[in-house]
């Protein structure tokens, strides 16, 4: 029995700022959660082709917006989405699609309205190659989720 999922969790990174080897713990796609290993992002940082460009709060709304229009046109349920300096989460229930196509769908429109709007994204990269999503399956995920998505964030940033 296949069961579609409540919502989909999504992250994605801006270009450059989440590399291999990340201080913050990252993500291996055959092993999962790394520990740091600062030679390692040292590696990647060093072999970046283009320099690392922040969101700054224009463009973060930017991306927003462009969210919450994808999720009308394709008739998905957006419970939130919030635009970070480095990277974007998304919290969306999209019936028949998968986490990989809907984060995908995002990242190519926001793509393309940072490169009408700013010429820094033109010929090159705006994201990092691929990005999370999690299959959110019970309501009290959802919440936790949309809370962590709406609120953690910015408590994060005040709290130290």
């Amino acid at each position: 029995m296949n069961v579609e999922p409540l919502a989909c969790f999504i992250t994605f990174t801006v270009y450059g700022t989440f590399l291999q080897g990340d201080a913050r713990w990252w993500r291996c796609r055959e092993s999962g959660t790394r520990p740091p290993q600062p030679l390692l992002q040292q590696w990647h940082r060093n072999r970046l082709n283009h320099e690392v460009v922040l969101l700054d709060p224009f463009q973060r709304q930017a991306v927003e917006v462009e969210a919450k229009r994808l999720a009308a046109f394709r008739d998905w349920k957006l419970w939130c989405v919030n635009a970070r300096s480095n990277h974007v989460h998304v919290v969306v229930s999209a019936q028949g699609a998968s986490g990989a196509k809907i984060r995908d769908q995002i990242k190519a429109n926001c793509t393309r309205v940072l490169r009408q709007k700013w010429s820094v994204f033109v010929d090159r990269p705006v994201w990092t190659v691929g990005g999370d999503w999690k299959c959110i399956q019970t309501e009290d995920e959802l919440e936790q989720v949309v809370v962590y998505v709406r609120e953690a964030q910015d408590r994060r940033e005040r709290d130290g």
